[in-house]
């Protein structure tokens, strides 16, 4: 069997242009040193791209940064941002202080959160004071994707979730103007 020959430019062009997730130029790199000055030493990415969108309407872009973060509550006061949990809010009790404590059904897949930054001005969501900034905790999503939701008359861009469990329920997660709202919408019959 023989393999075919590449030169290490080649090689290289590729790999730089999968890691490019159509970052603009003068953005910053979304990397743990992102993510760690925004949300704490406790966050880290995971392998999943984040998504940029304007999920509040406000005409200002936005990103969700999916991640894995040890501690929600432990730097929240100092990096400004909400822990919430739309997920057990839906189903009756989502208040965080409790509900971070719960088990998941994976272990591997303990702390996985969404990271929303809400942008303002010229820089959107990587200006260095951001709107808004939100760590969406206990969603149990297995691929994340941002698409148009109608809602009321209205369309609002929202975070789509495939999650995981047995079912394969797709799950949306949207911005109704004062907070994150979690709403299953069934499974995909595979």
């Amino acid at each position: 069997m023989s393999f075919p020959r590449f030169s290490l430019p080649i090689i290289c062009t590729v790999c730089l242009a999968a890691t490019a997730f159509a970052q603009q130029p003068g953005e910053p790199p979304v990397d743990n040193d992102f993510v760690q000055r925004q949300f704490g030493s406790n966050c880290s990415l995971i392998n999943l791209p984040p998504l940029k969108a304007d999920l509040n309407g406000d005409g200002v872009e936005d990103i969700v940064i999916p991640a894995r973060c040890t501690s929600p509550m432990m730097d929240q006061a100092e990096q400004n941002y909400f822990v919430v949990d739309p997920y057990n809010a839906f189903f009756g009790y989502g208040n965080p202080r409790i509900t971070t404590q719960f088990s998941t059904e994976d272990p591997d897949r303990r702390g996985f959160s969404l990271l929303i930054i809400h942008g303002t001005g010229a820089d959107a969501w990587h200006t260095s004071s951001p709107k808004a900034k939100f760590m969406i905790v206990n969603l149990p999503f297995k691929t994340v994707y941002v698409k148009r939701l109608g809602l009321k008359k209205k369309e609002h861009m929202a975070i789509y979730i495939d999650e995981t469990g047995g079912d394969a329920m797709t799950s949306v997660l949207f911005w109704d103007g004062k907070k994150y709202r979690y709403q299953p919408m069934g499974s995909n019959l595979e």
